[in-house]
């Protein structure tokens, strides 16, 4: 039986194939700008070798001009983010680092494979399987925010977990990045072992994301 992933992951190339062209990924999103921060919750991959290793070998052919390739001290797994951070108070923050901390204690952690290859328009990613840690992950980290606020940031439906490995840096035509990203759907995944997940303040002063780990909750009971 078909996972729902895979059916996903086909559902997708099939739609990326007959796109008419990429989309820039890099137009500014509403309040955001060159000098704003973002308080948000990712899966970070610091020291998942393997992993690395996989995404070097995508990204060797992945060199067009429409694709601006992600560093990979870059790579992240969005998962929920909280807001600007001239936004959010301290004392809000504090809070909820300490419930977000209390309900990743409650999970353990979890493997994921990662790869071949799951492009859209905006960008190359990585298909991730299985869902269904991640996005129970992501229902405790809404769990500790919904203690603080009453109304949790982000739609709760719709989430579909993926690391981006390239992001499509102009409205170019789609026939280059299919020629180059087919061969690589047979590439074999990667695993990698999620024991935590940072609480980042990220900004975008270029073509690439940045940020500052404000504090890492691990997955489990130490």
């Amino acid at each position: 039986m078909t996972s729902p992933e895979r059916e996903h992951f086909e559902q997708r190339w099939l739609a990326y194939q007959n796109l008419r062209s990429l989309r820039n990924h890099w137009y500014w999103r509403p309040g955001w700008n060159a000098n704003r921060q973002f308080y948000t919750w990712h899966i970070t991959f610091a020291g998942q070798d393997e992993l690395i290793e996989l995404i070097r070998t995508v990204q060797h052919h992945l060199r067009l001009p429409s694709l601006d390739l992600v560093p990979l001290e870059g790579l992240h797994l969005t998962t929920q983010g909280i807001g600007f951070t001239d936004e959010v108070s301290d004392d809000d923050l504090k809070a909820i680092i300490a419930a977000v901390t209390r309900e990743c204690a409650q999970l353990a952690p979890f493997d994921l494979n990662l790869g071949p290859v799951d492009p859209d328009a905006e960008g190359v990613g990585l298909l991730i399987e299985p869902w269904a840690p991640v996005t129970a992950l992501r229902a405790a980290i809404r769990a500790g925010i919904a203690t603080v606020w009453p109304t949790v940031p982000e739609p709760a439906t719709g989430f579909r977990p993926h690391v981006t490995v390239a992001y499509s840096g102009s409205d170019a035509p789609v026939a280059d990045a299919v020629a180059a990203i087919k061969p690589l759907r047979n590439v074999p995944p990667a695993k990698a072992r999620i024991a935590a997940v940072q609480l980042i303040a990220l900004h975008r002063p270029g073509r690439a994301y940045q940020w500052e780990t404000i504090h890492t909750a691990p997955l489990g009971t130490p």
